[in-house]
This record gives structure tokens, C-alpha cells and sequence, in this order.
């Protein structure tokens, strides 16, 4: 099975964060299963950062560095995503959220994600 961190999802991880359930941390730490992370999340935390609405004790550029180092690999935006985009129900408001929505179903996915609001959405998702 291979999995997509939703944004939260990969700064938890990377935090350390105590909300982020073991299950979750297991998979992550799995080297046998791929994980994946969506460009649009750095780009969300890019654009936060700059907004002010989000601090981190770690640099943009570690974040790609940590993300390599853990095996998790990004996935760029192709057509094929914005193609399935246009299709998604707006249940969900968020772009970002959105986006990395139809890269989950267009790349069949496992979204590892809390926010309740992906349950809307046909796709597989993980969390507890």
C-alpha cells in the first residue's frame, strides 16, 4: 500500500507531535510501503509562513531535507490532477485540501489525514 501525508499529517511528523497516532507513525516509518507527499503542502506551508499563520522550529529547505531523508517522496501537480480536480464535489473548501484530494485519487492513494471533511470524498483514508 502506498500513502500520501496530508499537510498536518507530515508536520506533525515531523514535530513530533503527540496527536499524530502510532498506527500513523508506524506506517510513515515503514520502508516497505511508499509514502508520498503533495508539492501543494509545501507550497501551503510556504504560503502560511509568509501570512504569519504557522511557526516551525525548522527551515523550508529541511523540510524537503527531512522528507527526503524519511523516504517520503513528493509529487508534483501533473494534468491528470487538475483534470480529476475539475471533477471533485466542492464538499471541502480548502484548494489546498482539494488538490491533494484528486492527487490521492488520481494516483490511488491512501491519504493518511484527521480532517473529517476527506471522509465527503470517494477515496481511501487513514487515521486512527
Amino acid at each position: 500500500m502506498a500513502y500520501l501525508l496530508d499537510t498536518h499529517t507530515f508536520l506533525w511528523f515531523v514535530e513530533g507531535n503527540k496527536q499524530l497516532p502510532p498506527n500513523i507513525i508506524s506506517k510513515i516509518n515503514n520502508i516497505n510501503q511508499s509514502c508520498y507527499i503533495s508539492i501543494a503542502s509545501f507550497w501551503e506551508i510556504t504560503i502560511k509562513l509568509q501570512l504569519g499563520k504557522l511557526e516551525l522550529d525548522i527551515e523550508l529547505d529541511e523540510l524537503f531535507e527531512f522528507a527526503k531523508r524519511n523516504q517520503i517522496e513528493t509529487i508534483e501537480i501533473s494534468e491528470l490532477h487538475l483534470i480529476k480536480l475539475l471533477d471533485l464535489e466542492p464538499h471541502h473548501k480548502d484548494p489546498f485540501d482539494r488538490l491533494i484530494i484528486s492527487q490521492a485519487i488520481s494516483e490511488n492513494l491512501t491519504l493518511l489525514s484527521k480532517d473529517n471533511q476527506m471522509d465527503k470524498y470517494k477515496i481511501q483514508l487513514e487515521w486512527d
